[in-house]
């Protein structure tokens, strides 16, 4: 690949960005991302863009920018399902299971027909640990739904 490569010019964003997915694959994170970076910056085609920007996100992620990840993936298209399963993973590594969880649930509801509307609605009702639970002021106690009782 190395070669491939050099055979391009050194601003040509198409063989930058292959260069860092190489590195990627490699498990050599650091020195992809600012290869990403650099391809980011020098204009990559729509699909390269997409898979450039989760790509980076997620090598942010592994060596431990979780927050600049979760940012990056947050600016994609929503419907990337792709991109969703890195934004939950990275929102988790981030100290944020609620937010990832409901990020992965519904990814998934959008491939069930049947239950989409069951799963979006406990999805939506996930509350952090972190953050108290919704309480039912009818009963005073969590309401049903909210993350201390049952989905």
């Amino acid at each position: 690949m190395q070669a491939l490569v050099a055979e391009r010019r050194d601003d040509d964003p198409a063989a930058i960005f292959e260069w860092a997915s190489v590195h990627d694959f490699l498990g050599r994170e650091a020195e992809a991302i600012p290869l990403y970076r650099r391809a980011l910056e020098l204009g990559l085609d729509p699909v390269r863009n997409s898979q450039a920007q989760m790509q980076l996100a997620s090598s942010l992620r592994n060596v431990g920018e979780t927050t600049e990840a979760v940012k990056i993936l947050e600016g994609m298209e929503p419907d990337a399902t792709v991109g969703e399963a890195f934004l939950a993973l990275a929102l988790f590594d981030a100290g944020r299971p609620g937010d990832a969880l409901r990020v992965a649930l519904k990814a998934s509801a959008k491939s069930l027909p049947v239950y989409r509307g069951a799963i979006n609605h406990y999805a939506d009702a996930i509350v952090d640990s972190h953050q108290p639970p919704a309480m039912d002021r009818r009963f005073n106690r969590p309401s049903e739904g909210s993350s201390c009782g049952h989905m």
